[in-house]
């Protein structure tokens, strides 16, 4: 029989209503498990449950809270090598990426483990003599937390571990297609010693339990990553209840290659950052802009890069890109190759299915060349799909950087400090990298972008605790 992955409310496992069931994209013979789907009724459950737990743990003390999360984080950590393959083996992010994954979400445990102990207030004098004024951060209350299947342990531990550092109860929904690194994560965290109901885990649809979560008076904040018109939608509802909401929906980032760049350390750049975890990220650098003088050679030595990167099962040493996490995910890359072409970009090299000793959705990877306006350049693919625009000079390369609904992050190779300078602050996104790839944040700075990409407060780091705090402003007569 096949492991069943159940929901955690109130302390306890449960099943759901219907099952679902968890594959092996490096091998679709391979089912990973069965999942609980839960329906309203158990949605509701939860988060009541959260509701009841609220206050308890809202008054524990920061060492506790300490405790709990340190605990989590060295379980983790003490698990990465298992929890890598679980993780490789179920969204088919290659082993080494998996492993790594695991060892940050319990870095992520241990860093809000320490800020639960640093959670800082102000206290001032009054114009007024003989008053004293605090203020200080409390707990917002009840959090949905919303979690995609590209990061199925990373991003839960961004938004579970600030969550209960600063002392709110949490209804965890991760997606359907990773339950079982889902639960994986919630045994852990049931075994650190929190109150029953501080933590639950609810399996399911978004549109059942997702959108139930978002329609509950009893939460009072929503944290989402995913896709832009889901993430508009719980923008609109929770902006209809005044909850407090965050949102990160995506980007089309750019990699500006400018002419005095190291072409060889540029060309790395790119491909980790456009094609590392099957391009199956948010941050990835999906355009890649580059100054007249270097185009033709770049092009040339990224073809040649990209025709060598080995496809193949998660899991099997060597392999450089896993597979697309599904077969519908798939056929939407697929689809974005056709427009690329039938717009009249240039297929350069790649994009066609391959064959490997098991069944498993592959894809060779694609590098088209393409112009500004073209689809592929505009929409965000979310799979191993990057094109090459071509850039007059570095104004010009700059001005199509920035031309993008989207915001989340961007990056430029150059040697020259000034240009350096000139582009992190010119740029328009949440985060820049310069002489790196986009892709990939420390536990302990801010997570987050500009325009279409994110909305609300940033996520990691001390500045999470805007999100996962409300500031409160008391007077005291002497």
């Amino acid at each position: 029989m096949p492991q069943l992955f159940k929901h955690y409310i109130n302390g306890r496992w449960e099943t759901g209503v219907t099952l679902g069931v968890s594959e092996n994209p490096s091998d679709l013979d391979d089912v990973v498990g069965e999942f609980a789907r839960a329906d309203a009724s158990q949605t509701e459950e939860a988060v009541r449950a959260a509701a009841d737990a609220r206050s308890a743990w809202a008054d524990s003390t920061p060492q506790r809270r300490f405790e709990v999360l340190d605990a989590i984080g060295n379980e983790l950590i003490a698990r990465k090598d298992e929890l890598g393959r679980l993780l490789a083996r179920e969204e088919g992010k290659t082993l080494p990426e998996a492993t790594a994954e695991a060892m940050r979400a319990g870095m992520i445990f241990k860093f809000f483990a320490g800020e639960a102990l640093r959670l800082r207030g102000d206290r001032l004098p009054s114009v007024r003599p003989g008053v004293d004024v605090e203020i200080t951060r409390e707990p917002v209350g009840v959090v949905a937390l919303i979690t995609p299947w590209n990061f199925p342990l990373a991003i839960p531990a961004w938004k579970i571990a600030p969550a209960l550092a600063w002392g709110n109860t949490v209804v965890f929904k991760p997606a359907e297609l990773v339950p079982a690194c889902a639960c994986a994560l919630a045994e852990i965290i049931a075994r650190s010693g929190l109150p029953a109901g501080v933590f639950n885990l609810v399996m399911g649809s978004g549109r059942m339990v997702g959108q139930t979560m978002v329609d509950s008076p009893l939460v009072d904040a929503i944290s989402f990553t995913g896709s832009v018109p889901v993430g508009e939608g719980i923008l609109a509802a929770a902006g209809a209840r005044r909850v407090k909401v965050q949102l990160e929906m995506g980007g089309k980032n750019p990699l500006v290659v400018l002419a005095d760049a190291d072409l060889q350390q540029a060309v790395e750049c790119a491909v980790q950052g456009a094609y590392f975890s099957t391009g199956q990220r948010c941050t990835a650098s999906s355009r890649l802009i580059v100054e007249a003088p270097v185009y033709a050679a770049f092009v040339e030595r990224l073809r040649e890069r990209v025709r060598q990167l080995k496809v193949g099962h998660a899991l099997k040493r060597g392999t450089e890109i896993g597979p697309v996490v599904d077969a519908r995910q798939l056929e939407s890359v697929r689809n974005y190759i056709e427009i690329g072409r039938a717009e009249g970009a240039e297929l350069l090299c790649g994009g066609e299915l391959l064959e490997r000793e098991t069944r498993g959705h592959y894809l060779a990877p694609a590098l088209f060349l393409a112009q500004p306006q073209h689809r592929i350049a505009r929409e965000e693919i979310f799979g191993p799909v990057a094109c090459v625009l071509r850039a007059d000079d570095a104004d010009h390369a700059l001005a199509l950087a920035n031309d993008t609904p989207f915001g989340l992050c961007a990056g430029v190779c150059t040697t020259s400090l000034k240009q350096a300078t000139h582009f992190k602050r010119q740029l328009q996104a949440g985060m820049v990298m310069v002489n790196l790839p986009t892709a990939g944040v420390d536990p302990h700075v801010p997570f987050g972008g500009r325009k279409g990409s994110s909305f609300g407060p940033r996520e990691q780091g001390s500045y999470a605790a805007e999100f996962y705090t409300t500031v409160k402003t008391a007077y005291t007569m002497s």
